[in-house]
């Protein structure tokens, strides 16, 4: 029996400088399956996509390009995707 999964969307507005500390509260809290950063103009600047297990293996080398999209834009938005566990 295939359990069902709940997959929830949150948009976060943070300033360039604050980027990293988002996403370092963001991947503490658990169940990521998918970030993505946009700038004001809404297109996006970089989308990983997060495997169970792998979060930290995955954003190692992408913690340079964010740490360079945070200098460079002023403000942006975190689209973040959770799963839980359905009934």
């Amino acid at each position: 029996m295939q359990e069902e999964k709940n997959t929830t969307t949150k948009e976060f507005h943070v300033c360039g400088k604050e980027l990293i500390d988002k996403l370092k509260e963001i991947l503490h809290q658990g169940n990521v399956r998918h970030i993505m950063i946009m700038n004001e103009d809404g297109k996006v600047l970089i989308e990983v996509p997060m495997t169970l297990g792998a979060v930290a293996v995955i954003l190692l080398p992408v913690w340079a390009a964010i740490g360079a999209i945070a200098a460079l834009v002023a403000n942006c938005t975190i689209v973040v995707k959770t799963e839980t566990e359905g009934e």
